[in-house]
C-alpha cells in the first residue's frame, strides 16, 4: 500500500511512503528516542535521524537495501523537511496502530 505524505505547510510538497518504508523504520526502531521529550520535530530532529540512519548503512546492518531505499526515497528525498517528518511520524503511528490492531484480530 501507498501513503502520500505532506512535506510543507502549504501543500505543494509530498513524498510517497510505502508500507515497506513503515515497515524498514519498525524494524530499525529509527524512531526511538529520536524526539525530545518536548514533542517537537524540528531540522535538528531529521538531522538525527540522518546521522543514524548514515551510520548504519555503514556498519554491517547498512547492507540492508531496505534500509538504504528508506533513506533515498524518504529521509534524504529533496523536499523532506522537518514538517515532513512529523507527518511521517504521525503516518507511522497510525500504520503501527492499525498493524497491532489487524494483529489482534487474528491472534498473531
Amino acid at each position: 500500500m501507498m501513503y502520500k505524505i505532506q512535506t510543507n505547510a502549504t501543500g505543494t510538497r509530498s513524498i510517497d511512503i510505502s508500507d515497506e518504508h513503515l515497515q524498514t523504520i519498525d524494524e530499525y526502531q529509527l524512531f526511538r528516542d529520536l524526539i525530545d521529550s518536548n514533542g517537537y520535530v524540528d531540522e535538528q530532529v531529521l538531522d538525527k535521524l540522518k546521522l543514524n540512519t548514515r551510520a548504519m548503512l555503514e556498519s554491517e546492518a547498512g547492507k540492508d537495501k531496505r534500509l538504504l531505499d528508506l533513506c533515498l526515497d524518504v529521509i534524504y528525498h529533496a523536499n523532506m523537511k522537518a514538517f515532513g517528518l512529523q507527518q511521517l511520524v504521525l503516518l507511522y503511528i497510525n500504520w503501527k496502530n492499525s498493524h497491532n490492531d489487524n494483529a489482534e484480530d487474528t491472534g498473531e
